[in-house]
């Protein structure tokens, strides 16, 4: 173990195998399905609370949520660094958890009191004074405590199993299943009783259970502490990647030695082995005469094809953006439109902001099909130890998605042309579940796609920073939907006759969300095809060190032959 040229302690550090396992993961499980009772009900109604009780109106309610949901998984980033550099994982659940109760806290103590509401006044957003500050600190909060237990949650129930242990490391790929399975389970609880509860009985009913909900989550997760296996923290993983660049800036006139093998490395189990891409980088681990192998000046093989890694990894979760941005449609403008259809099954009301439980029914049903059956038949095939690869699972999700926005713009010219023609017989709620039924199992393949993909090819002082990478991607698809609605609004305002935008009007049925949706359904499908050319040309760590020891066989039998 080298620290003193910034190597991390976790490779030496070792793991208990009376700890761990999926014993300690249940209380992981617990935390998550708990959690996401309040924050996916959230996710499906806050639109809702936006514009029928904080008086914003439609884009601004939209918008709103948007600008909410993206901040919360940019700040799954901020969770990420803090655990692996300076709390441990659970530390760091633990406090964002108490931060997201907070927030959850004076929610409702706002959905309480009529004084903390706006009045209605006819502009874009009524909120100001201490409504306003009441409400952004509010969501601050929310978002803040939400995305910091994101951030590290998975990564903390992920190290519960060695993957250098090849029982233990399939394990660890039926844990990402686990894990988005009890999100789904807490999703269903949320979309369906805590919504109805909230939209029928009050808002501030719905906020107290997520409220309680959250509250006993992060009391099980602290209680599973003597089972859990705690990693070591490392050294900051700006820091270490910071090294890899200033000493290939410093060595920028030091030639590459011809043989890969003569590049500064030390003995290490986890070593990497090294790959030809990015070459400009391996000037860090070039030392040059006289030169002592120390941090900023030399940096080993290892440190250098990590940051080679992450570099790799950009690309893969740029191509996920747009599929993200069409994930945000369902959370705003899609429950938007079940306000204004026919919400009777029988005699029974459904919430609007709750038919997102068709998909999660799906998701809820198939994930178990998916880890029992569909697994153990792709590894017989591919001898894959996941059964498709973790970027196969992406792709199948891209694709996916871009049916899912095609089937909702179908959609929503059948339910405008029946309010239209018939205002007192909306269609059907259920005409949405096509898009959310078929977007769900799109979810369901590319985000435990993704997570499981980070965690596995990240370095391992960085890895709640890397599955935080996942959550990233919906950051900015969030906020990309934000952009999108303003330069929709604003460009087509210059050319439709009426001058006025395809999102613009107040009321949905004056408005062209189908245009909306084929636009990002056309974005999708040029997306995907990007996403094949980087999904091929990222080399799995795996990869990169069968092509070096195949390189190192082909020169030693070359050289055999030589001297024969």
């Amino acid at each position: 173990m080298d620290v003193e040229n910034g190597e991390s302690p976790i490779s030496s550090y070792p793991l208990s195998k009376e700890k761990g396992g999926f014993k300690a993961c249940m209380f992981v499980l617990v935390l998550t399905t708990l959690e996401n009772i309040g924050f996916v009900a959230n996710m499906s109604s806050l639109v809702l609370y936006f514009h029928l009780v904080m008086q914003f109106d439609l884009s601004t309610s939209a918008n709103t949520l948007t600008i909410f949901l993206g901040s919360t998984f940019l700040l799954t980033i901020l969770g990420g660094l803090i655990s692996d550099t300076y709390l441990n994982r659970l530390y760091t659940c633990v406090l964002f958890s108490i931060l997201e109760v907070l927030g959850l806290l004076l929610l409702y103590i706002q959905a309480k009191s009529h004084k903390l509401q706006p009045d209605p006044c006819g502009k874009s957003s009524c909120v100001k004074g201490s409504e306003a500050v009441m409400f952004y600190c509010t969501i601050f909060l929310l978002a803040l405590g939400a995305g910091g237990v994101k951030g590290s949650v998975a990564a903390l129930g992920a190290d519960q199993f060695d993957q250098k242990d090849p029982k233990e490391a399939k394990a660890l790929a039926s844990f990402f299943n686990s894990y988005q399975f009890s999100i789904t389970v807490g999703s269903i609880i949320g979309v369906t009783i805590v919504v109805w509860i909230a939209m029928n009985r009050g808002w501030h009913w719905g906020f107290l259970i997520s409220l309680i909900a959250t509250s006993i989550g992060v009391v099980i997760l602290a209680l599973g502490k003597p089972f859990y296996r705690i990693q070591a923290q490392g050294a900051s993983p700006l820091v270490k990647i910071s090294q890899v660049i200033v000493a290939a800036i410093r060595n920028r006139n030091v030639p590459l030695p011809q043989d890969a093998n003569e590049l500064y490395e030390i003995e290490d189990n986890d070593a990497i082995s090294h790959t030809s891409q990015f070459r400009l980088l391996d000037k860090a681990a070039s030392v040059r005469r006289g030169m002592d192998p120390v941090p900023w000046t030399v940096c080993t093989v290892t440190q250098v094809e990590e940051v080679k890694i992450l570099i790799r990894m950009l690309p893969i979760i740029a191509s996920t953006i747009i599929m993200n941005t069409c994930m945000a449609q369902m959370q705003t403008y899609s429950v938007l439109q079940g306000y204004i259809m026919n919400t009777h099954l029988g005699s029974f009301k459904i919430p609007s902001a709750s038919i997102p439980v068709i998909p999660l029914i799906f998701m809820s049903i198939l994930l178990p099909i998916y880890e029992f059956f569909f697994v153990p038949l792709a590894r017989k095939i591919t001898g894959h130890p996941t059964g498709i690869t973790q970027l196969q699972r992406v792709g199948i999700g891209l694709v996916l998605s871009v049916i899912s926005m095609s089937i909702a713009g179908v959609v929503e010219v059948k339910r405008r042309h029946k309010a239209l023609e018939d205002p007192l017989h909306p269609i059907s709620l259920f005409w949405l579940s096509f898009q959310y039924g078929v977007f769900g199992v799109a979810d369901m393949f590319t985000v435990i796609g993704l997570i499981e993909f980070f965690y596995r090819e990240a370095p391992k002082w960085m890895r709640s920073l890397s599955t935080s990478f996942a959550l990233l991607s919906l950051s900015f698809g969030y906020f990309l939907s934000t952009a999108f609605v303003n330069l929709v609004n604003a460009v087509t305002k210059k050319v439709t006759p009426s001058k006025r935008g395809w999102l613009e009007a107040p009321d949905l049925n004056h408005n062209k969300l189908e245009l909306f949706y084929w636009f990002l359904a056309i974005l999708s499908l040029l997306n995907f095809f990007n996403y094949l050319f980087w999904a091929s040309w990222y080399k799995y760590k795996t990869d990169a060190n069968d092509e070096e020891t195949q390189s190192k066989a082909v020169k030693g039998t070359s050289a055999v032959a030589a001297e024969n």
